[in-house]
């Protein structure tokens, strides 16, 4: 049990920093993107992905990456830069059907 308890404390004491509060933070920004999308579930009573959890997909896995890149990390990097490019693409094709969903309601 000591050997736990001294290395719980150089995991989350000792190395405590700036770097691992903002990692806690991404991971919580992150983390957020599950509980928006559940929560409009349960609303709709059936599976739904708001634009919020690409955004919070964006914002969380952005800083994500850079805490990853900051670690040297390059398993944590690559999972991260891949995500970030299939968020991006996922907010353009929201962006594109809202531009579209203007253009078909404009009357003349």
């Amino acid at each position: 049990m000591s050997q736990l308890s001294n290395w719980l404390h150089s995991v989350f004491v000792q190395q405590f920093d700036v770097w691992i509060l903002l990692g806690f933070a991404a991971q919580a920004l992150f983390t957020m993107r599950f509980v928006v999308q559940w929560i409009a579930s349960e609303r709709a009573r059936r599976s739904v992905v708001p634009a919020a959890f690409w955004t919070f997909s964006i914002v969380g896995g952005g800083l994500l990456l850079v805490y990853a890149i900051y670690r040297k990390d390059p398993v944590f990097i690559a999972g991260q830069a891949a995500g970030l490019v299939i968020y991006f693409r996922n907010v353009w094709f929201i962006l594109l059907e809202r531009k579209h969903a203007r253009a078909g309601n404009v009357t003349t």
